[in-house]
């Protein structure tokens, strides 16, 4: 695919999830389904607001994606690591909606989130067998440990993109950072659906955003948050793993440092607090941000942050090795760890002094 087939396709895939998130918000404001509804704890929101930006994703991917799919069969070539994902995208959306009309309990949620990357471990033949020569010891080959270590992982990117679902634009714009760097790094966005998986994300921030107005506001949801972890997850797989797409696997990491690491804290403080971690809560990062920011600075900071943490580790791989980038990661984490806790401090110090 060159560059001018790449524009052509993102501009379709825009155009493509611009008009369907507007169809499915009107449908779901008419009805009053699959709407979130202020309550003033949790949800700050001042009107209800659609819940469908998950779905629109997934359906303008597919109809963008019918015509990319088209166009690589005429060539000879149709590439089923699409169509697994297709599958499997659409079936994670379908269970999600229903999480999201009724609720889950969080093992079932797990349950499915397993299922779907086991579904495409074994359709796709696709997984993490090496982890790189991040010990100085040479590669780092998981042998039998592959398959499970591959859903862990697939997993626990889903539910970190779905737990830093907390402000507008915060999931999709951090899936978009690394899904960019994934793609351009890697060189995945030019014989990929990588570009109209993106270019649908940028028809949804439309609305997420609220660029048209805060009336016109549309939420991802929890079927939409996963479904781009899912994303992101298998795009970092195939760059690292496949002999085509070549990049070293702890530089995808630091592609989705933000959301991992905030995913693995709350894992640690809410186990410390003896709260259940899949508990809704007020204590991610972002949350701490926003004591001292609003939500478009937290936002701003944030995915800045990614950007440059994308850079800095194209740099690391370009003139160091992979364990280097992996102990300046492990340095990373604790200075990430140490503000966090910094500004929970500070937070509760504040709660403390208003008493």
């Amino acid at each position: 695919m060159n560059l001018n087939l790449i524009i052509d396709y993102l501009i379709l895939s825009i155009i493509a999830s611009f008009t369907v998130n507007m169809i499915f918000r009107n449908i779901a404001k008419a009805n009053h389904i699959l709407v979130d509804i202020p309550d003033r704890s949790r949800k700050f929101h001042k009107r209800p607001t659609p819940l469908t930006g998950g779905i629109s994703i997934i359906i303008a991917a597919l109809i963008s994606g019918k015509m990319y799919v088209d166009f690589n069969a005429l060539n000879g070539y149709v590439p089923s690591f699409t169509y697994n994902l297709i599958i499997a995208s659409t079936v994670l959306v379908a269970l999600f909606l229903f999480d999201d009309f009724k609720g889950l309990k969080a093992s079932v949620r797990l349950v499915f989130q397993a299922a779907l990357a086991l579904f495409m471990v074994i359709s796709t033949d696709t997984y993490i067998s090496n982890l790189g020569n991040i010990f100085g010891s040479g590669d780092l080959e998981l042998g039998w440990f592959s398959i499970p270590f591959t859903v862990f992982c697939v997993v626990g990117i889903m539910n970190a993109f779905n737990m830093i679902d907390g402000i507008n634009g915060l999931c999709s714009g951090c899936a978009m950072v690394a899904l960019l760097f994934i793609g351009f790094s890697s060189g995945l966005i030019y014989d990929s659906m990588l570009v109209l998986l993106i270019g649908s994300v940028i028809g949804f921030l439309f609305f997420n955003l609220r660029v048209l107005g805060k009336k016109r506001a549309v939420f991802l949801g929890d079927h939409g948050s996963n479904m781009i972890g899912f994303w992101v997850a298998w795009a970092a797989i195939l760059s690292s793993q496949s002999s085509i797409y070549k990049i070293m696997p702890i530089t995808m990491i630091w592609f989705v440092a933000i959301p991992l690491l905030d995913c693995i804290g709350l894992m640690f403080s809410r186990k410390a607090k003896g709260v259940s971690f899949s508990t809704p809560g007020r204590d991610h990062i972002h949350h701490k941000l926003m004591n001292k920011f609003t939500p478009g600075g937290t936002l701003l900071i944030i995915l800045l942050i990614s950007f440059f943490l994308g850079f800095f580790a194209l740099l690391v791989e370009r003139f160091y090795s992979a364990q280097v980038s992996f102990v300046l990661f492990i340095i990373f984490a604790g200075i990430y760890y140490f503000f966090a806790y910094y500004f929970e401090n500070k937070r509760t110090k504040g709660r403390v002094k208003n008493v």
